[in-house]
């Protein structure tokens, strides 16, 4: 898939077709499959019932009598991606059906090697990760109807009910915001190889509405996501083994190999967006945030090759500081100067869906009332200051954010 991406002529137009971005989906998958061959039925009557066979307990037996059944029907890459899924959301339930105390030290066999080598095809990290959640988990419910929330819906879902649809959704919203700044990133780059100051500065005109239009999105999050739903009953069900004190030996993938594998949970981090917009504006995140980084690995490949392409390409950010125009100045600091505000309305989204429940719970346990009817004492302590994917969450968020600012220009006297 990728391996176009890497030897692509460097004088060549810098252009979208190789990194699998659709024109008008961007990263989202276009058209995901609702079915797999036949063969695969077990696999599927499983994972669609995934939430109400972790309520009642019977998730683990109905896997561990599962058939075993051999990858190699599995052809086109949405097959291939419709699998994935299906085996990752099955995988989160199995692992954390009894929650955080009763948790799995090994994954059968049965679901561990398909897992194993669907993952090895697409490049992808055997856990459920942003690719399959949100790019790959959406369908109309009438395909001639608008892309929005009504319209919308999962295909496979996790224990919280409406409040995991409307999670992924609305994060699956946010993506499709993104369209146009993505199909912008190509204008920009042969621009400043060009030297083409209004074609760059048009361009990062529609990014910086992009990013606007991308936070819009992520403000529908209060409407469709109860907080003590999020924090006490879905969390649990996108934490990863890598970093989590409720799995600190990781997982064996039974079949795959002997020794326990770790893997981080998942993160706004694998969305390759805001990495794309980084490399463009020349945000550079050092220390704490090395954590972005690594969890490029747990993108599909042909997206981090296109976050890897855009850092070897001529700064923009030099290009502007050297080009006399105020109005490419402008242009510039209106998209960092929107980025930073996506990062702290995020700031502020994680607060109110993760900071003020963690601190509600902890105050719940030492006055020692634990309720059952109090969603959020029930929730993983483990997880009280740690996103999904193992980061300590607000320092490194604000650290993130911070590291945003410094790409503005500096003040000219």
């Amino acid at each position: 898939f990728s391996m176009a991406a890497a030897t692509k002529d460097s004088n060549a137009p810098f252009c979208l077709d190789s990194y699998h971005v659709s024109e008008e989906f961007g990263f989202i998958l276009p058209q995901p499959l609702e079915e797999l061959p036949p063969y695969y039925q077990p696999w599927m009557d499983i994972a669609l019932r995934v939430p109400e066979l972790v309520h009642s307990h019977e998730l683990r037996s109905c896997i561990n009598r599962m058939p075993m059944l051999s990858s190699e029907f599995l052809q086109r890459h949405r097959e291939l991606r419709l699998a994935h899924l299906a085996l990752s959301v099955m995988t989160m339930g199995y692992v954390w059906q009894e929650g955080e105390n009763d948790t799995v030290e090994v994954l059968p066999r049965n679901l561990a090697v398909p897992f194993w080598e669907v993952s090895q095809r697409l490049g992808l990290p055997p856990i459920l990760v942003h690719a399959d959640a949100v790019l790959a988990n959406w369908k109309k419910r009438d395909p001639q109807g608008p892309f929005d929330m009504e319209n919308l819906e999962l295909l496979f879902s996790l224990p919280g009910g409406d409040n995991t649809r409307g999670f992924f959704m609305v994060t699956l919203l946010v993506e499709l915001a993104a369209v146009p700044a993505l199909k912008s990133i190509p204008t920009v780059i042969n621009g400043v190889r060009c030297g083409d100051t209004e074609g760059v500065t048009k361009a990062l005109d529609t990014i910086s509405k992009s990013l606007q239009d991308m936070t819009d999105a992520l403000k529908l999050m209060h409407a469709y996501v109860e907080p003590s739903v999020f924090y006490g009953i879905m969390r649990i069900y996108l934490s990863g083994w890598k970093d989590n004190p409720s799995m600190p030996k990781g997982l064996v993938y039974e079949g795959v190999q002997r020794e326990p594998m770790e893997y981080s949970g998942g993160s706004a981090a694998e969305s390759s967006l805001l990495h794309c917009f980084d490399e463009l504006l020349g945000v550079k995140h050092e220390g704490k945030s090395a954590f972005l980084t690594r969890m490029r690995n747990y993108m599909p490949p042909a997206h981090n090759q296109m976050i890897q392409d855009i850092s070897m390409q001529p700064s923009l950010r030099n290009f502007v500081q050297e080009q006399p125009s105020e109005h490419l100045n402008q242009a510039f600091e209106r998209c960092v100067t929107k980025l930073v505000a996506l990062r702290s309305y995020h700031l502020n989204v994680v607060s109110r869906f993760i900071t003020v429940p963690a601190a509600l719970a902890r105050q719940l346990r030492n006055q020692s009332q634990d309720s059952n009817e109090d969603l959020v004492s029930q929730a993983p302590k483990a997880l009280e200051e740690r996103g999904t994917g193992g980061s300590g969450l607000m320092t490194f968020l604000k650290t993130v954010r911070d590291q945003t600012k410094q790409a503005f220009l500096p003040e000219t006297s």
